[in-house]
């Protein structure tokens, strides 16, 4: 099993800059891809960015310029940082890990972190 814990989200004014973090703890092979994922009320769950353990990394046309993902392979987490945050980035933002060992292909995902931008 993996675990995940997140932290980081809050309340920020429009404008400025929030950092999150994600631990994932337990099995955890070297090839795997880790990513944000994000939820509005009324929304579908949408990507906001991934990087595998490669180092390569995809973003969401939304967030592209402002947010930067990254990693730490060898303390097993991710980290987004976010800049220039506007009123439509709030919502509860997942960590997701993807995890692939021999013929195992499996997702989990943090509980979630409310990040609201007040504008």
């Amino acid at each position: 099993q993996v675990q995940l814990v997140e932290s980081g989200g809050g309340l920020v004014q429009a404008g400025g800059s929030l950092r999150l973090s994600c631990a994932a703890s337990g099995r955890i092979g070297s090839r795997n891809v880790m990513g944000w994922y994000r939820q509005a009320p009324g929304k579908q769950r949408e990507l906001v960015a991934v990087i595998t353990s490669g180092g390569s990394t995809n973003y969401a046309d939304s967030v592209k310029g402002r947010f930067t993902i990254s990693g730490d392979n060898a303390k097993n987490t991710v980290y987004l940082q976010m800049n220039s945050l506007k009123p439509e980035d709030t919502a509860v933002y997942y960590c997701n890990a993807r995890i692939s060992i021999g013929l195992s292909v499996m997702d989990y995902w943090a509980k979630g972190t409310l990040v609201t931008v007040s504008s």
